[in-house]
């Protein structure tokens, strides 16, 4: 990889690369709920709502289902998300240059991060997002 191709990547910007699509999913709803819904709209993560204005967003990825439900054999009918999402989001700025989004997520052993612009979440972040901006 010449350095001309990773200068590219570094310093690309989490708008540029992220997943503007969100889908979400309140936390009260099961499991089961999730699922159907992820594999409708075809994704592998939802932004758990938030309860109130104080309160913080979570997140409910297809690992969570297979780690927490599938793995020690439990119902997803008769879980519910908020008792296995990840809660609080780790957020970046639209701005924030890839590479600072790698270490951020690499430091905190994610795969994903949330895209926040002061106001409102714009997208979500993946490694392979990340990945896929390295040209070759």
């Amino acid at each position: 990889m010449t350095k001309e191709t990773l200068k590219d990547v570094r310093f690309a910007k989490a708008a540029d690369v992220m997943t503007k699509n969100v889908t979400y999913i309140d936390g009260s709803k099961s499991v089961a709920d999730a699922i159907r819904l992820m594999k409708e709209k075809k994704v592998s993560s939802l932004v758990v709502n938030r309860r109130g204005q104080e309160d913080a967003w979570g997140m409910l990825t297809r690992k969570d289902v297979v780690n927490k439900i599938v793995d020690p054999g439990k119902d997803p009918q008769e879980v519910k998300v908020f008792e296995i999402m990840s809660k609080p989001l780790m957020m970046v700025s639209p701005g924030l240059a890839l590479k600072y989004c790698a270490r951020l997520m690499n430091h905190a052993g994610i795969r994903r991060a949330t895209v926040f612009d002061g106001k409102e979440i714009v997208g979500i972040l993946s490694n392979t997002d990340i990945f896929n901006a390295i040209k070759v």
